[in-house]
């Protein structure tokens, strides 16, 4: 795995959890370019705010991530254990405290146990490698079952990314983290309008529950070392950002099956992301594919109940996979055996919805609803 330079990385133990790895360094060189986006969540994590004013002048230098524990309503407490782990975070690296980028993810309610994690600080910072990029991402996550890692080549720079994420996910980014690191050179006056062309064709376009996470980040950060076409760095970063929001769909809590909604020849590509979200986000539709059921009248449905849109129902053509089953106002009821086939053999279903209304298009990503997810999510503090 290409490393971009100017970077280092640590991650490891330090107590929040019982066993599991639970924090997650990155440390630059130098004082780098960067932008993020946050959470709307109004009732966010203490990190949120000190975030946002951390990457308020478009600089960075550090991140610190804790998981396990959100410190989410934790009121003045838990507002001043993040100010800790930042100004510990600082005195360990000989950095600015504001330039660095604070995340808590986890439960919702405990405060930190902040003495034990200063506690382990210091040995998680004497880590510090270009090498500890793994060490970085396996300590960033909760219930992921999988560390989610891509990357590009861009000329001779490189975009390295991470993120967690496995539910709570909808609908502007989720309890997701995602930092993506790189060495191209990304201006101070374009670096937002990058990150958020990326970040609304990918993790702004995914769903998992229909629930809004109280801690979700995007970061990107540039140490701005190697040129760069831009439009290729703009090309390269999209790429990374949609693989993983496929990667965190397909290892959602309790998901078999991703599904990915496509909306065409629509009117404006807002109402095309609209319409894919209430698709993607209906119970019925996600037990439809879990269960390998045809049943396309639940994709009509989720349709037919987008607020706002323009909708003639003579035109619109419904595809699963590469069968058409509803065009003419009717069912296309030769292909429905072929799509049986098909949701119960395919691990990524394609739904694709023509509505033939304009020429804007959208793609939305999402999973099915399975017995795993009302498991894991009925236990999750016991």
């Amino acid at each position: 795995m290409d490393v971009p330079k100017g970077f280092t990385f640590a991650g490891g133990h330090v107590g929040i959890k019982d066993v599991n790895d639970d924090i997650g360094i990155a440390v630059a060189d130098r004082v780098c370019v960067a932008s993020a986006m946050f959470t709307k969540n109004l009732f966010c994590g203490e990190c949120i705010p000190l975030g946002k004013q951390a990457v308020s002048n478009h600089r960075l230098q550090g991140v610190i991530v804790t998981s396990g524990i959100a410190n989410v309503a934790t009121g003045e407490e838990g507002r001043r254990n993040e100010l800790r782990l930042i100004d510990k975070l600082a005195s360990l690296t000989n950095i600015s405290p504001e330039d660095i980028l604070p995340s808590s993810t986890g439960m919702i309610g405990p405060q930190l146990p902040v003495d034990t994690i200063l506690q382990g600080m210091p040995a998680i910072a004497n880590q510090l490698s270009p090498e500890h990029f793994m060490q970085f991402a396996k300590g960033i996550i909760t219930t992921d079952t999988a560390i989610k890692t891509e990357s590009r080549g861009v000329g001779e720079a490189t975009i390295l990314a991470t993120a967690k994420g496995a539910g709570m996910i909808e609908p502007n980014m989720a309890t997701m983290l995602v930092y993506i690191f790189t060495d191209a050179i990304v201006p101070d006056d374009r670096i937002d309008g990058v990150l958020r062309q990326s970040v609304d064709m990918s993790f702004n376009s995914m769903s998992v529950d229909t629930d809004t996470s109280t801690s979700d980040t995007v970061a990107l950060l540039s140490s701005g070392i190697f040129p760069v076409d831009l439009d290729e760095f703009q090309s390269a970063l999209n790429d990374v950002c949609v693989s993983l929001c496929r990667q965190i769909v397909a290892g959602a809590e309790g998901a078999k099956h991703t599904i990915e909604v496509v909306v065409d020849n629509c009117a404006t590509e807002e109402e095309a992301k609209r319409i894919g979200k209430s698709i993607v986000n209906s119970p019925l539709v996600k037990t439809a594919i879990y269960g390998g059921d045809p049943n396309w009248g639940r994709i009509i449905m989720a349709l037919g109940k987008t607020p706002d849109i323009r909708l003639d129902k003579t035109a619109i053509r419904i595809s699963i996979g590469d069968s058409l089953i509803f065009e003419d106002e009717k069912e296309v009821t030769d292909n429905v055996e072929a799509i049986r086939r098909y949701l119960q053999t395919s691990k990524v279903i394609v739904i694709t919805v023509d509505m033939n209304s304009g020429r804007e298009s959208h793609r939305v990503f999402g999973c099915d609803l399975t017995e795993e997810y009302i498991r894991i999510n009925s236990y999750y503090t016991t």
